[in-house]
């Protein structure tokens, strides 16, 4: 119970972390920077299980499609 509550506040922070990533990424005026900070939380959050691949994949294709 200790660790899956451990997980849980982890969790919690690194999808927190990630929305917050997506959010700037997506406004008018985001750099490439804010841009690739967003993939590359997408690409961890996909590895370690926090969000589904495909979930990962849409997000991106979507930044990319923004950009140009």
């Amino acid at each position: 119970m200790r660790k899956s509550r451990a997980a849980n506040v982890r969790n919690r922070a690194q999808r927190s972390a990630l929305k917050t990533a997506l959010k700037k990424a997506n406004t008018a005026g985001s750099s490439a920077a804010e841009k690739l900070a967003a993939v590359k939380l997408l690409d961890r959050a996909a590895r370690k299980g926090l969000i589904h691949r495909n979930n990962a994949a849409r997000n991106k294709s979507r930044l990319a499609t923004a950009g140009s």
